[in-house]
C-alpha cells in the first residue's frame, strides 16, 4: 500500500493533487530552516510546499 506524504501548513492541497506542483517555500526561502535554527513550520522543514498551478 503506497503511502501519502503529509501535508503541511504552508501547502494549498495534498502532493500528487491535479493541478499542483512543488514551489519554494516564501518562508524559508527554500532553507527549510527561519529564525538561523528552527524547522520551517510552514514546510516542515522541507523547503517545499505544494500549491496550485496555472491560472483559472
Amino acid at each position: 500500500m503506497q503511502q501519502t506524504p503529509p501535508t503541511h501548513p504552508g501547502d494549498e492541497a495534498a502532493p500528487g493533487t491535479p493541478g499542483t506542483g512543488e514551489d519554494i517555500c516564501p518562508r524559508c526561502r527554500g532553507s527549510g530552516i527561519i529564525d538561523g535554527d528552527r524547522e520551517c513550520p510552514d514546510c516542515g522543514g522541507t523547503g517545499k510546499i505544494v500549491e496550485g498551478i496555472g491560472g483559472g
